[in-house]
């Protein structure tokens, strides 16, 4: 069991005020090494004395002596648990203060109070920030690729390297190198050094802080500045595995996993296979050949739909043409404005000589097209311009075919009309 940070007697310090203990305790955990998830990652239960307590925005929190709960920062997300029997949900620090969010009222708790982590939660952060460290001085060690963002989120976790395409051989290596160094089961050591003591270590990359510098350091392997929590050796990370990639602007995001979380996603992605492979009968070894003939077929199936749904377009024009005037006005249910279009296209081919009103009543939604033959000189701009204020809708279009669509503030015949009124 940890004790909370207090001076000592001995030191000149006898705590008997909380005003000045306010003082006291404040001043000495500006040292940030002081803290306890920094003296130790892997304490999971402490005991402190509350300090301050306090309401921001309806959110109450407590300021503790010392605490073990990792708030938000340097790309890790804060620890979650318990003080006494209070849920903590947030941990933030706010100028000198690491201020811990509860679901309760602060006021009521004093004195000393015991904390426990949610320590699934923090040591699956520790296990994807100290994979992240691994696989990005992977990156830098074969291939000079350098990290410019990290993400750790509650799924997949993610690199953006500053380069615009990398190869699936580069994938593998990378990998395979950081994995490596994961059987190895290297010491994950922690330093405090001076902005003078710097030149001493190859660091990954350049520090941005002048003061309290901290060091995580995989041995002969990777150097770098972090503020994060990590577990004490690279075998605790258990594997890392790359999931996918994606082109993101001028860089390559990397989205990968680590410890427990290659398990989910093994687990998922297997109750994914297992289902697609029962729907389609087939042995999962099998499962991708079968999916892509079925796709082949689906896509000729619905090749032959669209031409038979066409002929038909067309046929109905010709009847159109047939038996109507100049003009012809229909209104439909459930046609898509694409179906629309199409008709309309067929109509004036069809009878270079004819002009096609067509409406739409489609749910909660009212579309139309007007398309005019070759030998037709009226622009069909005037009918967007005169009914879409109607319907509070959009559209456009050319002098030979306009389209929109908008709310049923009036019936699908009612806008029909409207439309023969703004051709006429």
């Amino acid at each position: 069991m940890i004790t909370n940070f207090l001076p000592s007697s001995n030191e000149g310090f006898k705590v008997t005020e909380k005003d000045c203990c306010d003082t006291i305790i404040l001043k000495e955990l500006k040292r940030l090494k002081d803290l306890l998830y920094y003296q130790d990652s892997m304490i999971k239960e402490f005991t402190a004395t509350v300090i301050k307590t306090g309401t921001e925005s309806e959110r109450h929190f407590l300021v503790l002596s010392n605490t073990a709960f990792y708030p938000t920062g340097g790309g890790q997300p804060h620890d979650t648990g318990w003080i006494n029997d209070v849920e903590v949900i947030d941990v933030e620090k706010v100028d000198e203060d690491i201020r811990h969010y509860i679901n309760g009222n602060s006021s009521q708790i004093t004195g000393e109070v015991h904390g426990r982590l949610d320590w699934t939660r923090r040591f699956d952060h520790m296990q994807q920030h100290a994979g992240q460290h691994i696989l990005t001085a992977a990156f830098v060690e074969l291939f000079g690729y350098e990290t410019v963002s990290f993400h750790l989120g509650s799924g997949l976790v993610s690199i953006d390297l500053n380069v615009s395409d990398i190869s699936e051989d580069e994938l593998h290596m990378a990998q395979q190198r950081a994995n490596e160094i994961v059987l190895e089961n290297r010491t994950i050591e922690t330093k405090w050094v001076t902005k003078d003591e710097l030149a001493q270590y190859n660091l990954r990359k350049d520090v941005s802080v002048d003061e309290d510098i901290r060091l995580v350091i995989i041995p002969e392997y990777d150097y770098n500045g972090c503020g994060g929590t990590h577990p004490k050796s690279t075998g605790q990370v258990q594997a890392i595995k790359i999931m996918e990639v994606e082109k993101m602007k001028q860089n390559i995001r990397v989205h990968f996993v680590c410890g427990g979380r290659v398990l989910q996603e093994l687990s998922m992605r297997k109750n994914v296979l297992t289902d697609v492979a029962r729907q389609l009968s087939v042995p999962e070894s099998q499962a991708n050949v079968a999916l892509s003939k079925l796709m082949h077929a689906t896509k000729t199936t619905e090749k032959a739909l669209g031409e038979a749904r066409d002929a038909l377009l067309v046929y109905e024009a010709k009847e159109l043409v047939g038996s109507a005037e100049e003009i012809i006005p229909l209104c439909f249910e459930n046609r898509t404005i694409q179906e629309l279009q199409k008709l309309g296209r067929f109509i004036t081919q069809e009878d270079p000589g004819r002009i096609a009103l067509l409406v739409g009543d489609n749910e909660d939604k009212l579309q139309f097209i007007a398309a005019r033959g070759g030998d037709v000189a009226t622009s069909m701009k005037a009918i967007t311009a005169n009914v879409l204020p109607l319907i509070n809708g959009k559209g456009g279009g050319n002098d030979a075919l306009v389209q929109g669509g908008g709310e049923k503030i009036i019936p699908a015949s009612a806008l029909l009309e409207e439309m023969k009124k703004a051709l006429l």
